[in-house]
């Protein structure tokens, strides 16, 4: 269905709904720890760049407690940089992407080292330093360094959907949304426009059940007027996500500590710590082919019950096999041993964390593993 923003009489008066946008703003932003207030002097880049790595695919309440975190752990992007890159993983553990903190200590390393531990101020030379995209490096020069850029986030496309009536459905009007954003931008106080439309989306412009009657643009909205606000933005249907399976073994030796392995660099919760175990894929695992990628040859037994976790692309479901080891003479490329009540110093990601809740539960081991199903 075509655009009803197609129409150059019918669209919505770019300087009236700026003007109007942030006298609102200037009255309704949200306190953030990281955000100035409207009309102060400009924020810390370091204290932006970081809370836009972090709010990538998570909610402003899951970022708050680990932004604090991090700048009483390291103020400034040299301490950053200086961080050993597992104390950057084990801080970030729990927030997800973890792609995210190892380009976070990459790009911090570049600014510190290269760039004389300052930011650039534009999207092009934002872009260049690892873990930047198109939308952090345009809510970064905006909102830092107050250039004009077109921030868009799900909350802008959002308003910007409603506010012009777009039919089209995501993703397939990302394009046209960005192009009306850029429209609306001024030139002027673009980082505070930004943070009034992700503001007015996160506040206002909700997901379900709009609050229209309390939004400034109301009077704007072509959305509204046609009675479809709460409708926009359409998206396409989404194919349901597969499911893949694994088998994690649980390696405890006499003295209580719990076999752990590093993940590769590459690839999903790289460089994070792991319980070994098979690769994950979409077939269930038989006994007699799960039994090679075990750490060790050992008794192994079944812990009851399955370990479930859900990806952004998939869900993944973890039978847990149980066995004690004698540590001496184990071959240290296998993994490290860790001792129970050290594994909050570890960087282990949620789904890890979830594998040793479900292990530490079971007091009693199930049946023998039967290798012939």
């Amino acid at each position: 269905m075509p655009s009803v923003a197609s129409s150059p009489d019918q669209a919505p008066a770019a300087d009236a709904i700026h003007a109007t946008l942030l006298t609102w703003y200037d009255r309704h932003a949200r306190r953030l720890p990281w955000r100035s207030p409207p009309g102060a002097a400009a924020p810390d880049p370091y204290h932006i760049w970081l809370s836009e790595i972090m709010l990538q695919q998570t909610t402003v309440a899951a970022v708050a407690p680990y932004y604090a975190d991090f700048l009483a752990r390291w103020p400034d992007v040299g301490a950053l940089a200086a961080a050993p890159l597992d104390d950057v993983l084990t801080a970030w553990a729990g927030l997800g992407y973890y792609a995210r903190a190892r380009n976070l200590h990459r790009c911090a390393q570049v600014v510190a080292g290269d760039l004389g531990g300052r930011f650039p101020d534009s999207e092009a030379e934002l872009r260049r330093l690892p873990g930047i995209g198109v939308y952090t490096a345009a809510a970064i020069a905006a909102i830092a360094f107050g250039r004009r850029a077109v921030v868009v986030d799900g909350n802008v496309e959002r308003v910007v959907a409603r506010l012009f009536h777009v039919e089209t459905p995501l993703p397939t009007a990302k394009p046209e949304l960005k192009a009306l954003t850029d429209r609306i931008t001024p030139e002027r106080r673009a980082g505070d426009f930004a943070q009034a439309m992700m503001d007015l989306g996160a506040t206002v412009c909700l997901p379900r059940q709009p609050k229209c009657l309390l939004c400034p643009l109301e009077d704007h909205c072509r959305g509204r007027a046609a009675g479809a606000a709460a409708e926009l933005p359409r998206k396409l249907a989404k194919a349901p996500k597969p499911t893949r399976h694994a088998v994690a073994f649980w390696v405890a030796a006499p003295d209580g500590t719990l076999l752990l392995r590093r993940r590769p660099e590459k690839g999903l919760l790289g460089g994070m710590m792991e319980v070994p175990s098979t690769p994950w894929r979409e077939g269930v695992w038989a006994a007699a082919e799960a039994g090679p990628a075990a750490p060790l040859q050992a008794d192994w037994q079944v812990l009851p019950g399955t370990v479930r976790h859900t990806f952004t692309h998939f869900h993944f479901e973890v039978t847990v096999w149980a066995a004690s080891a004698d540590k001496t003479g184990f071959p240290a490329e296998v993994g490290r041993w860790v001792a129970l009540d050290a594994l909050d110093g570890e960087a282990l990601p949620t789904v890890m964390r979830k594998i040793i809740a479900h292990g530490m539960k079971q007091t009693a081991l199930a049946a023998p593993v039967n290798e012939d199903g």
